[in-house]
């Protein structure tokens, strides 16, 4: 018997529906299945209901049901556990997912049969020097302007020494994984997910240097709040709550990796090319 976890998108009935399905599979074939208390209380599946810090207890893979933000909320409930994450895409780009819903019950199968990989991506520790509890990143974290028609003013730290201030719409601190997210909106570069490092990129500044910076994953990186103006902070598209002036925003490279579940190979520039319809010239 099996211990898997199940991570639904709370807005789509269509992942619903597939939790439900897939849950009858698994539990005909014995093994156990958990869902997170707030997932099973929207989808109808509170007999599975199962509180977020019991979740991980021998759970051997987590399936996340929904797009790439269903998956950056699972790999946040497993990754310092080191949980293996299936992304089964109920959503439209899928960067992250690895298949679609018809081909659930087939990977499953696949995984207990051990016909798979484990592809680890680098994650971020991100913290507040105790205002808020620490966070995970599998994409990014920012720091943005709270009002409309105001810009944030921030000062960066690189490895100790002071870098530059920025005033701005806002600063991402984001992954390899999540260069092809936020990052890659406001122009910064794509980077192989296959690397560890942190790239940080302004938005909209109003300054001439506005260059992304590629830098090693342990090179801390503190971002601290100017001024009179609070800001926001942000990490994988959960707001964290606010931040005002002389509070900070610290990032490194996380110490739990994300352990993502492939069958057989993933070429990220392939996949990059077909989501951006890009064609040979």
């Amino acid at each position: 018997m099996a211990r898997i976890g199940m991570v639904v998108h709370r807005d789509r009935g269509d992942a619903q529906v597939l939790a439900k399905r897939a849950i009858a599979w698994l539990a005909e074939r014995g093994h156990e299945v958990r869902v997170p208390a707030d997932d099973a209380a929207v989808a109808g599946l509170d007999e599975w209901a199962c509180p977020d810090d019991r979740l991980c207890d021998s759970l051997e893979l987590a399936v996340s049901l929904g797009g790439d933000g269903t998956m950056l909320r699972t790999v946040d409930l497993v990754s310092a556990a080191g949980v293996p994450v299936l992304g089964v895409n109920v959503g439209n780009l899928g960067y992250l997912t690895e298949c679609e819903p018809s081909q659930l019950e087939d990977a499953l199968e696949r995984f207990f049969r051990g016909d798979f990989r484990i592809e680890e991506r680098m994650t971020l520790d991100v913290r507040t020097d105790g205002k808020y509890p620490p966070a995970v990143a599998l994409n990014e974290a920012w720091i943005e302007k709270t009002l409309p028609g105001h810009t944030v003013h921030v000062r960066l730290t690189i490895a100790g020494e002071a870098f530059t201030t920025y005033a701005a719409d806002g600063l991402i601190v984001s992954t390899p994984t999540g260069s092809t997210a936020y990052n890659l909106s406001v122009r910064g570069p794509v980077v192989s997910p296959t690397l560890r490092a942190m790239i940080v990129k302004p938005v909209s500044p109003h300054q001439l240097f506005d260059f992304p910076l590629v830098l090693g994953e342990s090179e801390e990186v503190r971002i601290e709040v100017l001024e009179g103006r609070t800001a926001t902070l942000l990490v994988d598209g959960r707001n964290i709550g606010d931040l005002e002036p002389g509070d900070v925003m610290v990032c490194r490279g996380g110490p739990d990796s994300a352990r993502l579940v492939r069958f057989g190979d993933r070429n990220f520039h392939q996949i990059l090319k077909a989501k951006f319809g890009l064609a040979d010239r």
